[in-house]
Order: C-alpha cells, then structure tokens, then sequence
C-alpha cells in the first residue's frame, strides 16, 4: 500500500489543505481498476466509517497478495468543507468561498482529455483544485464509486442509465433498498465522470460496459455506527470480488429485488407553506396516493393553524428530512413512484 497527499494551496496566504490517497498495486493488468471516494459532501460521513474498515481488510489482503486490480481510496476527500465550523455545526455541503456546492460544477471532459484537468492548476481556486484533482483520479480507473448519504435515508445510488442493469451486483452487495436511474445531465462528480466514460471516441456511447460511475447514498447522516460501517464495508468487499478486483474464493453473489426508477419517477415531496413538521409515516413505508405523509403546523394554537401534506403518487418513501422545521419549498420526502410524477423535470439532479 502507498499512502500519499493530496496538498491544495488555499486561496489566502499561509494556507494549505491536505487530502490523504491510500493506493494498492494489482498483480494482474487485466483486472478491473477502481476509486472510491467518501465525504465530498464533508459532513456525509457514513462512507468514511465504510472505507475504514475496507483499507483495514485491503491493507490484509494486501499482504496476502489477494489484490487483482488497482485501487485508490480517498476516505476523506473534502479537507476545505472539514474546516467549514460555524456555530457548532459544519457546513460541508457547500463551498463558503464560491457559495456552489462542492458536489457541482465539476468540469465535463472526454475521457481522452483528462490531462487538461490539471492544466494551470496554480491559478485556480482551491475548491476547484480540489475538484479537477479528485476527477482527474477518478478518470484513471475502470470503476468509480463515490459515497454519500440522504438526510434521513433508506440505502440507495444513483446510477447513470448506461451503467444499468450490469451495475446490479453494487446494489446487490450493499442490500440497497431502491435505485435510482440518473440521466447523466448534470455536473455532480459521479456524472462528470459518467460523461468522460460516455465519451470515450466520437459518438456519445450508451452503454459502457466494464465502466461504472455511481453515487452511494450510505442511508442517512447520523447512520454512523461501526457494525453498520463494517457490514457496508464487507458488501463493498463482495461487490470487488464479484467485479475481479480483489481476490476471495469464498464470494458468492447477492442478486438486487429492489425497484430500479427513473429520475422522472421520483417525487419530491415538499412543504406547501413554513411550520413544524410532525410526520405520519416513516422511510421504508409503501404509501399510496393521497395517504397522509405529514402535517404542518404553521399557525401555532389557531384552529385553522395546520396544512396536511398527502403523497401524490403510490411509492416507496425513500428519504425523509431530518429537520422539524421547513420552509416553504424545502424538501420533506423522495418518493419513489411506480410512474413519472412530472412532466417538466429539468435534466441533471433532483437537489442543489
């Protein structure tokens, strides 16, 4: 194993951010190559317990000589967000000096041009450092996995329809619980490096077999425990098994059941005016359409005061929200429905 640094010059003087890289060599160049990356959301962390545990075993299997291909793992790859404290809790989701998302914006290249990610880099912001650097390492495997997580979540990806029905095995062996099928039109880093896979020649591809771009939403943020972690870690373990990544005699394969639904087919639930949410039904629940999902108290102590949120389609809930207080507009649930749930769904991701 070679562990290095990813060293990015802040954007003031006397500032730097470290992102530590672990790489292990593979004995056979047929094999698959794959990076997986945590936390580029900072405060996603469930993925960063997952791969603790996974180096743990591929240092070990290391040692034996059990791994095929090559593998690079960034357990923590978003040092800027890290240090974005205020007021006791961490904003890791945005980035404070450009005010975008640090999971946005990422730079959409064909394959064969992913040596001008790395062009003038000195000149660059250092969130946008961060991100030529991170998918410029991403480009140089055959698998790429990047993990997230929802807010209160069941466990479920987004995956690109041309890495669909092969990348079943990755829902298989992380018992996901729905897929979502994304139509690669956004700049998110899972489909910027869906793009360059796409756009390995002339002609925009399909379907890329022996690639794979995918967003793991590890459940939801507080699902940070360490059975948790190292049972997710042994299913990524089989996932790398199954793909001939990594070595293992005793791997049998766990076929996905759960729903596979386009991005059309996703309703989002959202809260008609401001108040206290009080939810009727929880992640997990088949619900149908008009069953009560949650009320809204926003006139406190009026008898009018309460606005009854109700589902619109029959589905799965998929998400929840985590805060009892929303917005007009915020988003309270997902839902992951049986038939498309809009007809003027813009292209790319269902959040900023």
């Amino acid at each position: 194993m070679e562990r290095s640094e990813i060293i990015i010059s802040g954007d003031t003087a006397g500032s730097e951010w470290r992102v530590p890289v672990f790489r292990f060599k593979g004995s056979d160049t047929a094999a698959p190559s794959v990076y997986i990356q945590a936390a580029l959301h900072a405060n996603e962390l469930p993925g960063t317990a997952l791969l603790h545990f996974l180096l743990e075993r591929l240092r070990k299997a290391d040692a034996e000589g059990a791994i095929r291909g090559d593998i690079t793992v960034v357990p923590q790859a978003n040092s800027i967000g890290l240090s974005q404290y205020h007021f006791g809790e961490m904003g890791g989701r945005f980035d404070l000096a450009s005010r975008t998302n640090f999971n946005r914006d990422f730079p959409l290249v064909a394959l064969a041009e992913r040596e001008t990610l790395l062009e003038n880099l000195d000149r660059r912001s250092a969130a946008d450092q961060l991100k030529r650097t991170l998918l410029h390492m991403a480009l140089g495997a055959d698998l790429m996995l990047d993990l997230h997580c929802d807010d209160e979540s069941l466990q479920y990806a987004y995956i690109d329809e041309a890495f669909w029905p092969e990348a079943a095995d990755l829902a298989g062996e992380l018992d996901m619980e729905a897929v979502f099928l994304s139509d690669g039109e956004s700049t998110a880093f899972e489909e910027a490096v869906g793009h360059a896979f796409k756009h390995q020649g002339g002609a925009k591809l399909k379907s890329v077999p022996g690639r794979l771009a995918v967003t793991v939403e590890l459940r939801g943020r507080r699902d940070v425990y360490p059975e948790m972690a190292r049972r997710d870690a042994d299913g990524l373990w089989a996932f790398l098994a199954g793909r001939g990544v990594v070595s293992d005699p005793a791997h049998k394969a766990k076929a996905y059941a759960g729903p596979a639904v386009p991005l059309d087919n996703i309703e989002m639930v959202k809260a008609p005016a401001p108040g206290t949410v009080l939810f009727h039904r929880d992640i997990g629940a088949t619900v149908k359409t008009g069953d009560l999902l949650a009320t809204l108290i926003t006139r406190p102590g009026e008898p009018d005061g309460t606005i009854e949120v109700k589902a619109g389609h029959d589905g799965l809930i998929a998400t929840r929200a985590s805060a009892r207080y929303a917005r007009r507009g915020e988003d309270l649930m997902k839902l992951a429905c049986h038939e498309a749930t809009r007809k003027d769904r813009k292209p790319g991701t269902l959040e900023d």
